[in-house]
């Protein structure tokens, strides 16, 4: 239990600057989408398929992305049914969200992973809690902000 899964997260811009924030369907906190990179994919591939998936659009533009992979470690009590890693390694992408977008919950209804979503403001994150996400989560956002409007 060594290892850490391979995967991206995405921090969604709208309009007017602000980042998407979805409640996760099991509960643990709210989030960023995210998720594993299949054998063979790119990076963007899979950030494309992720949003996807998760939010049922992939209707953005990439504006950047963080120079680097950030972990975190998933805490002891975490357990997962299918595989077993000891966290997360991820390549972060700050994209926003065309205009005429729809963003669409359950297009995955037998895997979904939000509940509801709002967009907040970069301050209203930075004083959030995101449990044991939090770190990672402020490290991605303090080197994206310069590109939120």
């Amino acid at each position: 239990m060594d290892e850490y899964r391979k995967n991206v997260a995405a921090l969604i811009m709208n309009q007017e600057g602000k980042i998407w924030l979805g409640e996760r369907s099991d509960k643990m906190n709210w989030g960023f989408p995210q998720g594993g990179i299949e054998d063979g994919e790119s990076s963007e591939q899979a950030l494309f398929r992720e949003l996807s998936e998760e939010i049922g659009t992939n209707d953005v533009e990439i504006i950047a992305k963080y120079p680097g992979l950030l972990r975190y470690d998933f805490p002891k009590e975490m357990k997962f049914p299918t595989w077993t890693y000891k966290g997360q390694e991820q390549q972060y992408f700050l994209v926003k969200l065309h205009e005429d977008a729809k963003i669409q919950l359950e297009t995955h209804p037998e895997e979904i992973e939000f509940l509801d979503y709002r967009f907040v403001s970069t301050d209203e994150l930075f004083q959030m809690d995101f449990g044991f996400k939090t770190e990672t989560y402020r490290t991605a956002l303090t080197f994206f902000k310069e590109w939120i409007a």
